[in-house]
């Protein structure tokens, strides 16, 4: 899936586990299916998942990373208003992996898809309260991270003009484009305050018409606002966007500003995962579907 990417299989996780936290050997490891990008994950027996970075970095970045991650899950966990994983321990590079790893609880339910739950008034609503309980945690000084989304959206011009240029084999371009200029210019809408900072339907659980657990929230901090509004385009067609919308008042702005950052998530997904994570470029396709179909991003 990453051209630097760490493999780690069945039997490896075993011995990990095994070895590591001798307290959970007797539990069944079990591999975990899905979409993930960032790490490859195994459920350890009922209650537990081991999680491992896919991609390798340098051993003291790794290790800084997982602690501010960890950091992050607990801060987020004891905010967040439905259920969400809590970081148990920490494992430590080992023959077969090369890189510090993460024991987390595991939260039962069902995963959304970009259609899912398209239609659902009930989960726009519980979004909405997700993210207005987020944004009223503490910043506690801190500032944004200073990279990736949620800073400026022109610092996204180059990645921009990058995947427009690979997605054109796949996609006509000629609206994204314009899309994006119409996007770089925005205003900022309001003062960064804490967002989860990547409310993709794989970071979401669901129990038929409700939410029931938040996923991968290690960048739990401040942001733009609007970034966690990508949830509206991902997840939502237009009846449920505008519920969605309307329960979290946002301005003209806050929500164009949402739809941008959607844009520069989901132009980046249709070519990446193309052929590595066909799920993930299908959310890309459906995301973009509905920004540029959208009658609601230019509006007053």
């Amino acid at each position: 899936m990453h051209a630097d990417e760490v493999t780690v299989d069945l039997a490896t996780a075993k011995v990990l586990i095994t070895e590591q936290f001798p307290r959970w050997a007797h539990l069944e490891v079990t591999p975990v299916g899905g979409t993930g990008t960032v790490n490859t994950i195994y459920r350890i027996g009922d209650t537990l998942t081991a999680r491992f970075p896919r991609q390798r970095t340098d051993l003291a970045t790794a290790r800084r990373a997982v602690r501010l991650e960890a950091a992050a899950l607990v801060e987020f966990e004891g905010v967040c208003p439905v259920a969400a994983p809590r970081p148990v321990a920490i494992g430590h590079p080992a023959a077969g992996y090369p890189m510090p790893w993460m024991v987390q609880t595991w939260v039962p339910g069902d995963v959304a898809t970009p259609t899912s739950v398209a239609d659902s008034a009930g989960i726009a609503f519980d979004l909405a309260d997700l993210i207005q309980t987020l944004r009223r945690t503490p910043v506690k000084g801190r500032t944004f991270r200073g990279r990736g989304r949620g800073g400026n959206l022109g610092d996204h011009d180059t990645w921009v003009a990058h995947c427009l240029t690979q997605t054109d084999p796949l996609m006509d371009t000629g609206e994204m484009r314009q899309l994006w200029e119409y996007f770089r210019d925005l205003p900022p809408s309001r003062p960064h305050l804490m967002t989860h900072s990547d409310l993709t339907p794989f970071n979401l659980i669901v129990d038929r018409d409700r939410l029931a657990g938040v996923l991968d929230a290690g960048w739990f901090g401040p942001a733009d606002p609007a970034l966690d509004l990508v949830c509206g385009w991902h997840l939502f067609d237009h009846p449920a966007r505008t519920v969605f919308r309307g329960a979290l008042q946002s301005s003209p702005v806050e929500w164009a500003r949402g739809a941008a950052w959607a844009f520069i998530q989901a132009i980046g997904l249709v070519w990446y995962y193309r052929t590595t994570n066909p799920a993930m470029a299908a959310l890309g396709e459906t995301t973009l579907h509905r920004l540029l179909t959208a009658p609601d991003i230019h509006q007053g």
